[in-house]
């Protein structure tokens, strides 16, 4: 991986494949690793970028919070490190579909395509917005590998966890790996996150809506009615998967991918 600045930090990056631009944003508390089979397949039409965000992976730690906003700002701040002006397919996981939503407010003219995986247009309630703080504030003192337990399986389909302990072993160790501030200040970041489901009418670029059937953290029926409210969008269930879609059911998901922007 090389290490591009960004200015005020540095941003891992896995970077392949030659043509259009795919970045791929991954979701919490990841990094860049959970697209692997989406860098090894697709890299061989695009040009994947698989940035670890700010906080996460092999990139530096900003303490305190980081918004969608500044993940957003940090992935146009990546773009223009790399002297890529074109647009790009913008392709995010939960919390990376959060930063999508941002990156669509703050920098519509650098996004070509837009690809939902496995996420939410609502902000969080108030009683989410509080789990996410009290969440930031436990990691802190008990470290990443206390949330792997309450993490996991709300991630992958009950097939998943039963019969690819691979795919489990992977993500428990993204999340074990994991700088507790990092996790702390997305999360904090997270629970303030504005609600885009008006934005949604006003995406003018092409959209997928990717969602793993099994997904009960960003259900197939939430995904759809997204799915629904662009203008220009088609919806992709993808099965035997739940919310890590991209990981347990990959050829899937690159299939949908590829098919979308060929």
């Amino acid at each position: 991986m090389n290490r591009i600045d960004i200015g005020d930090c540095e941003l891992a990056l896995e970077q392949r494949g030659a043509g259009p631009i795919l970045l791929l944003v991954h979701g919490f508390p990841l990094d860049h690793s959970m697209w692997d089979e989406q860098i090894a397949g697709l890299s061989q039409d695009f040009h994947v970028l698989a940035p670890d965000l700010r906080g996460f992976g092999q990139s530096d730690v900003t303490p305190g919070k980081v918004t969608m906003d500044q993940f957003a700002d940090d992935l146009a701040a990546l773009l223009d490190a790399l002297a890529m002006d074109q647009p790009v397919a913008l392709c995010g996981l939960s919390m990376g579909g959060y930063i999508a939503f941002a990156f669509c407010r703050r920098h519509p003219g650098r996004l070509g395509h837009l690809i939902l995986c496995d996420t939410r247009s609502d902000a969080d309630s108030p009683e989410g917005q509080r789990g996410r703080l009290a969440m930031a504030e436990h990691v802190l003192k008990a470290g990443s590998s206390s949330v792997v337990a309450a993490m996991l399986p709300r991630l992958l389909a009950e097939a998943t966890t039963d019969r690819r302990p691979a795919v489990v072993d992977h993500l428990a160790a993204m999340i074990r790996s994991t700088d507790p501030r990092g996790i702390a200040a997305a999360q904090r970041g997270m629970a303030e996150r504005p609600d885009a489901t008006d934005l949604l009418r006003q995406i003018g670029v092409p959209a997928l809506v990717v969602c793993g059937q099994h997904d009960s953290v960003s259900p197939p029926t939430h995904m759809r009615a997204m799915a629904d409210a662009m203008p220009d969008s088609q919806f992709v269930e993808i099965p035997d998967a739940g919310h890590m879609s991209p990981m347990e059911n990959p050829a899937a998901v690159n299939a949908a991918i590829r098919n979308f922007l060929g």
